[in-house]
């Protein structure tokens, strides 16, 4: 079987390079941008599919960050947070596999919105003190689970858990890097043979895709150290929101 680029409008490419860019932003320490990138993705592809179609690119970014950052990693907290990961991630497979294209568009956008808003409060927060019990991250845990499934979203809730665990900076890196790829090779599955979200037809996209988030990456990298992060972080929140409002409109 010969595989060959999809024929896709100039919009939806455009979209489809700039949400590969930023992820790979996102996976160069660029907080907050991975948000756009998955709305910016469902722009351009629907909702659902943009889901499965981004899961390649994502594990691509993460062994990239595993590869820097694996010295780092903390498996204790990843073993005490997984579990709630792979039960939320269960009810969000459970949950989506039937749900109109109409109704995921909707459940999408509220995660997009709701990823937004504990962000800009989290940021907004005198204190950042958040409880240790272990409820608490299962809670979290759950919610992170669920919205990587639904959105590929779980960044905003499992950072607060890290960041509860009291992680150094490079541990917390090192620990979520790790924590992300797992959950995204065990995700992947369920795209291929439960929703149908990823098929062999995809793999020369995401592989056009590819330099984009490798230049994303480098880009970031380089970013990072030069950019004051409060401005260009509050920058992406007004654009994933006003992304998942069109989202809605389409």
């Amino acid at each position: 079987m010969t595989l060959s680029l999809p024929e896709l409008a100039t919009s939806t490419w455009i979209l489809a390079f700039m949400a590969a860019f930023i992820q790979g932003l996102s996976k160069a320490g660029i907080k907050g941008t991975s948000v756009l990138s998955v709305t910016l993705l469902a722009l351009a592809l629907g909702a659902r599919q943009s889901t499965g179609w981004l899961v390649p690119l994502l594990i691509v970014g993460d062994i990239a960050a595993v590869i820097y950052y694996h010295r780092h990693a903390e498996w204790s907290y990843i073993w005490k947070f997984l579990p709630w990961m792979l039960l939320g991630m269960l009810v969000g497979v459970w949950l989506g596999k039937d749900l109109p294209e109409a109704l995921f568009k909707w459940a999408m956008a509220a995660i997009i919105i709701g990823s937004v808003v504990v962000m800009a409060w989290w940021d907004l927060r005198k204190s950042k003190r958040v409880p240790g019990h272990w409820a608490f991250a299962g809670f979290v845990g759950s919610l992170a689970g669920f919205t990587t499934m639904v959105g590929n979203l779980a960044g905003a809730f499992s950072n607060i858990y890290f960041l509860a665990m009291r992680l150094p900076k490079q541990a917390f890196i090192g620990t979520a890097a790790w924590l992300f790829l797992l959950i995204n090779v065990i995700k992947l599955p369920f795209h291929l043979f439960v929703w149908d979200t990823l098929q062999i037809e995809a793999v020369p996209m995401i592989l056009a895709l590819l330099p984009a988030l490798v230049l994303g990456m480098l880009f970031g990298i380089w970013l990072v150290k030069r950019i004051r992060e409060g401005v260009f972080r509050k920058l992406i929140l007004i654009l994933t929101a006003l992304g998942a409002i069109l989202l809605l409109m389409k």
